[in-house]
């Protein structure tokens, strides 16, 4: 007979090791970061070894009182969907953290079973847990794991499966005991026939009204004089209690916790900030208070410096020598077979010189992402968030907006997805409208490929030099911002910094495969494609003959006409106005463009770019390209995400446009003077 389908939501706080349970138990290659957040929409795979089973990767919450849109959906799927079990996973380092959140879970009296994860790194805190004891009191299967070494994984996974198939539920999902506990009981049977219409618990239906949840309770379709005994129990607890509702909840679930954890923790130091750790011995250094910050930027420094500087250089001008090769070993070929001359420029010198001058930049790429990679998975960016809380709350947004913004280094799309996490929608607008100043990876090959050639000794300043002008540029306009369309104070910002680990060597692959499989998809797809289109554009004049000289092509004569827009800026050129527009699809398609536009192959692409470009040109053609219009894909995702209407998607082109314009001049004014 064939297995009844189930559904498993895997549940746990952010950075708990969530998503690499999630991985080890389907095989799946979601991102893994050291630091809270990067969960945003749920995802799906089936468990291996057990294909009946789907598990649903919901966002890191803390509670299942939602304040930020990841934690409702993760709350909904909960009461909406009724999955078959839920798999709730502990940090075992913070166990109080964790614990908050499965006495809730229980509340909910669906099977579920914890893993315990990061057992192993127990020891070096002076600390063990006696999972028997944890599993009797919480009257649910308990699992020790590592899900970063693979270890207890499959036991997990067994008696997950085994608790779901027998649905076996929570054995006392009425725990907490005290003042509160009995006006939870009051209001549960006041309002059980509501609760069950819903099908939830009348104990967790009682709580959400105790806590006065405004998402949860015009579900239960209350009479105003229910609402009203409800109210009065509350005031009632309140006054007993001395304290306000949210508080009370709060210290009840605690005084609990803190009763699980003196029959279940041995702790071999009795101050747990006394413990020896190398995490916090490290942070003394990195995240201090005054060195903490420049400490930082010399950090990006040597990451830049290394992938712009020999190592990356090395690598990319031999990747380049490939490509060009191939390109002369094909045109050879089909020259020698008599191929159509139109369809060897559309091979050679669209695809080999104009995608092949973007993939030559693949290494280099690639080098920053493991760098980068490495300083997340180490733990060292949570870190960065927490020093920059105090700097950021100066332009009206907390440390929590630094994760979207150290993401959109990487790509702005799923750092605008990333605002999700960010707890009021004030602080998810503004954070999203910065995150264009961020440099993102597909401007990584035009800032390489222009610095190395017009600054060769000057590489690592420059592209460093771009950074922090977007930095600084999110930072007056956040100013501006804050003092017009986002009046207000952040969010409070709360994190707790995860340990220090040594980066895995496995995981780091993988996120580097899956950069270079992505780049391989764009530059064989949208920048193909773009690239065939300029190359067309440049073959042929409006009456589709073949031209003599790029000079006198369709792409030539378009572009003069937008040309003098360019000419204060130094690059009154039609093959860098056509480079620019083709930039709006995809920034790497700036130097297929310029590739194709100057009909220059890879490794000639630099001697015809100092014909392009003056020294002060090229800094205000950099700038440029830092600050107008990110990719179409990340407009569009910032459209969704700020619920723009049509024209919302024009003004945000326009003002990254018009901004770019401004200070390109400036930048450019201000070379003449010193270059």
């Amino acid at each position: 007979m064939a297995q009844e389908k189930l559904t498993f939501a895997l549940m746990g706080n952010q950075n708990s090791g969530k998503t690499t349970l999630f991985n080890r138990l389907t095989g799946s290659d979601q991102q893994v970061s050291n630091y809270p957040g990067v969960t945003v929409e749920r995802v799906e795979g089936r468990m291996k070894g057990y294909p009946e089973c789907t598990i649903v990767d919901l966002p890191g919450i803390y509670s299942l009182s939602p304040y930020s849109p990841e934690e409702i959906i993760s709350r909904d799927f909960l009461i909406g969907e009724k999955p078959d079990l839920i798999m709730n996973i502990v940090d075992a380092t913070s166990l109080e953290r964790g614990l908050y959140l499965t006495l809730q879970l229980i509340e909910l009296d669906i099977p579920m079973t914890l893993a315990l994860n990061m057992i192993d790194e127990m020891p070096a805190l002076g600390r063990q847990v006696d999972v028997d004891q944890l599993q009797e009191e919480l009257g649910i299967p308990v699992v020790a794991i590592s899900a970063s070494q693979n270890k207890g994984v499959s036991e997990y996974a067994r008696r997950s499966v085994e608790t779901a198939r027998d649905k076996i539920k929570p054995k006392n999902p009425d725990l907490c005991s005290g003042t509160v506990h009995r006006a939870i009981h009051s209001i549960a049977a006041l309002i059980e026939d509501h609760a069950e219409t819903i099908q939830v618990t009348p104990r967790f239906a009682a709580t959400k009204l105790v806590e006065s949840d405004e998402l949860f309770i015009p579900s239960l379709g209350l009479n105003q004089n229910e609402l009203d005994a409800v109210e009065h129990i509350v005031v009632e607890l309140e006054r007993e209690s001395g304290t306000d509702r949210w508080a009370a909840m709060a210290d009840m679930r605690y005084e609990f916790i803190s009763g699980i954890e003196h029959k279940v923790l041995t702790c071999e130091y009795p101050n747990y900030e006394e413990v020896p750790t190398f995490s916090r011995t490290l942070d003394r250094i990195l995240v201090h208070k005054y060195l903490g910050i420049p400490i930082f930027f010399a950090i990006m420094a040597a990451v830049f410096w290394i992938t712009f500087g020999p190592a990356g250089s090395f690598l990319s001008e031999g990747f380049a020598e490939l490509i060009g090769w191939a390109g002369e070993g094909v045109g050879g070929l089909m020259a020698s077979a008599g191929i159509n001359p139109i369809v060897q420029s559309a091979v050679v010198n669209g695809i080999f010189s104009g995608v092949g001058s973007v993939v030559e930049f693949l290494p280099m790429i690639l080098l920053l992402f493991f760098l980068l990679s490495l300083l997340e998975d180490s733990g060292y960016m949570a870190r960065v968030a927490f020093m920059m809380d105090r700097l950021l709350r100066h332009i009206g947004l907390s440390g929590a907006s630094m994760v979207p913004m150290l993401l959109g280094f990487g790509c702005s799309v799923p750092a605008v997805m990333a605002t999700r996490t960010l707890p009021s929608k004030r602080d998810r607008y503004l954070t999203t409208l910065l995150i264009p100043f961020m440099s993102c990876s597909a401007k990584v090959p035009v800032y390489g490929l222009v610095a190395r050639t017009l600054f060769p000794r000057h590489v690592t300043l420059v592209v460093l030099g771009l950074y922090i002008l977007g930095m600084v540029l999110a930072i007056l306009t956040a100013l501006l911002l804050r003092r017009t369309l986002f009046r207000g104070e952040p969010s409070p910002f709360i994190l707790e910094l995860p340990l220090y680990r040594f980066p895995s060597l496995l995981t780091l692959g993988k996120l580097v495969w899956r950069h270079a499989r992505e780049f391989f998809y764009r530059a064989f797809t949208i920048i193909m494609l773009v690239t065939m289109i300029i190359w067309f554009f440049q073959t042929f004049d409006f009456r589709f003959f073949p031209v003599a000289s790029p000079d006198d092509s369709m792409l030539a004569t378009m572009a003069r006409w937008i040309s003098p827009v360019f000419a204060p800026l130094g690059f009154n050129n039609w093959a860098v106005t056509s480079a620019l527009i083709a930039g709006f699809t995809a920034k790497e398609v700036v130097i297929s463009a310029l590739s194709v536009a100057t009909a220059a192959t890879a490794p000639t692409l630099q001697i015809a770019l100092t014909g392009l470009f003056t020294p002060p040109a090229a800094i205000a053609f950099l700038v440029f390209i830092l600050l107008y219009t990110p990719c179409a894909a990340a407009v569009t995702v910032m459209s969704r995400e700020l619920n723009l209407k049509r024209g919302g998607f024009l003004l945000i082109v326009l003002y990254q446009t018009g901004l770019a314009w401004v200070v390109s001049f400036l930048a450019y004014r201000l070379a003449l003077l010193v270059l």
